[in-house]
């Protein structure tokens, strides 16, 4: 009984294609991805992108079975492992054993065996991950994501869940999803005609969360190092690729921080996890860089990248990033031949100017050919949270830009000092009384502390060269867009 069961479990293809030939039966189990000959079965179980050969013996296997492998349908194959005969893989099942799990209606399945653009694959979301592509994109994310959280166990960092429906808005941008238990046709309101959310199930006004900086930083008070990695919305009414309403967040915080280590702690976290999927994702990455290579083929020379997608990851890999104030960078810009000739959309002036992707990315792959870290931007761009510097015009913020994409981190060193916290907060007019439990934690045991942010969606568009946020994220959740 114990041979039998040791036999007939379920190896994975990606372990089968690694096995040497052997007299020892062995069972796979997954999707046809195509069938010729009556014979030759392409199989996939998802944990490799390349398809095991299973051979069927027409003198083994029931004509019925056969007629039943189609394109999508789930089956189990049980033979032997042999030496391949055929070109691009070593080896091959011949299946005495075929059973049918689930058969698919090759008529009607849409995911036909050919190439499918990713606007019709964004059409049938449910089904896009079996495709090559979203293979390798979802197998990058997974790893991605585990690399964050093994970065951050192994500095002895506390992994703190911060709420999804809030009270606050922690950048006070007012984008927010309302959340509510009210009969939304019969909503109370008071004498003066305003909503009464005294009523409601929280009983006061809520939404899902922005950002859960303003918590986390309640937990680096206590704990000295935590991060959170969870989902936040933005009901932003944006159509671009590179907005979503749903999106997940990676966000440290760290007392006894300034500015610098923050800055030190987000290019160590950059390359440790680029440099993960470049070892643990080697061959969904060269997948997705043929992929990309073949697409710029038809661009015209100009429009076409300087760096292809594994050139581009260790550029940010292998390179010191480069370190300068907002300042600096605005003298850059200004006095650069692409702004003096206009070539940019956005011109250059005057400081205090926020940034655009087309200035951050010709101070990356341009000027200083390396990712840069800008620090010290206008208090008047940024969040009321940052510590302001001596010059009362700036703030200790910081941005990380990476080519191709600009901006890819945010962070800054917190406002620490009670008083000027409260002054800037009276100055953006954020309510200091709904956010007392924020201000109690400069009152009590205050320090230095600073923190970043960094859009998990975005890094994995980054290291994956896809080119619309949508197509990495398992299921895109954006205006008018909700399946699922």
């Amino acid at each position: 009984m114990c041979s039998y069961i040791l036999i007939m479990s379920r190896v994975k293809i990606k372990e089968v294609l690694g096995l040497a030939p052997q007299e020892k039966e062995l069972t796979v189990k997954g999707w046809v991805r195509t069938f010729r000959n009556n014979q030759f079965i392409a199989l996939n179980d998802g944990s490799t992108n390349n398809n095991l050969q299973v051979v069927a013996d027409f003198n083994k296997i029931d004509e019925t079975i056969l007629k039943r492998i189609t394109t999508g349908a789930a089956i189990s194959a049980t033979g032997k492992l042999i030496e391949s005969q055929g070109k691009g893989q070593s080896v091959e099942l011949t299946a005495t054993t075929i059973e049918i799990l689930g058969d698919s209606d090759a008529e009607k399945y849409p995911l036909q065996p050919k190439k499918h653009s990713l606007e019709f694959l964004r059409e049938i979301a449910h089904l896009r991950m079996r495709t090559n592509t979203f293979g390798a994109v979802f197998r990058i994310r997974h790893n991605l994501a585990y690399s964050i959280h093994k970065f951050f166990n192994d500095k002895g960092f506390v992994y703190l869940h911060t709420p999804i429906i809030t009270a606050s808005d922690a950048e006070g941008a007012g984008e927010t999803f309302k959340v509510t238990n009210f009969d939304l046709k019969n909503i109370p309101k008071t004498d003066s005609g305003e909503i009464d959310f005294k009523n409601d199930f929280f009983g006061r006004a809520t939404n899902l969360t922005v950002s859960g900086q303003l918590e986390g930083e309640l937990g680096a008070m206590a704990f000295g190092d935590v991060y959170t990695f969870g989902p936040t919305f933005r009901a932003e009414n944006s159509n671009t690729t590179r907005h979503l309403a749903e999106f997940w967040m990676i966000e440290p915080e760290m007392a006894f921080y300034n500015l610098n280590d923050n800055a030190d702690l987000a290019e160590e976290l950059l390359q440790y996890v680029i440099s993960y999927a470049l070892e643990h994702n080697k061959e969904d990455i060269e997948f997705l860089n043929t992929r990309l290579l073949d697409e710029e083929k038809q661009k015209p020379q100009n429009e076409r990248s300087e760096m292809n997608l594994i050139e581009k990851l260790k550029f940010c890999t292998d390179n010191k990033f480069e370190r300068r104030t907002y300042t600096e960078a605005i003298n850059i810009l200004k006095d650069s031949n692409h702004n003096k000739k206009k070539k940019f959309q956005y011109l250059i002036n005057d400081w205090g100017t926020d940034l655009q992707s087309e200035h951050e990315r010709y101070l990356v792959e341009k000027h200083f050919k390396k990712p840069v870290i800008l620090t010290d931007y206008p208090k008047q761009i940024k969040s009321f949270y940052m510590r302001q510097n001596d010059d009362g015009k700036t703030v200790r913020a910081m941005d990380i830009l990476f080519p191709g994409i600009g901006e890819i981190v945010g962070g800054s060193q917190r406002e620490e000092r009670l008083e000027k916290l409260e002054t800037r907060m009276k100055e953006m007019n954020i309510p200091a009384d709904e956010l007392y439990w924020y201000l109690d934690t400069r009152r009590f045991g205050t320090c230095e502390h600073a923190g970043f942010g960094l859009g998990f969606e975005r890094l994995v568009l980054f290291v994956t060269g896809m080119t619309n946020i949508r197509d990495v994220i398992p299921f895109p959740r954006a205006p008018k867009t909700c399946e699922f």
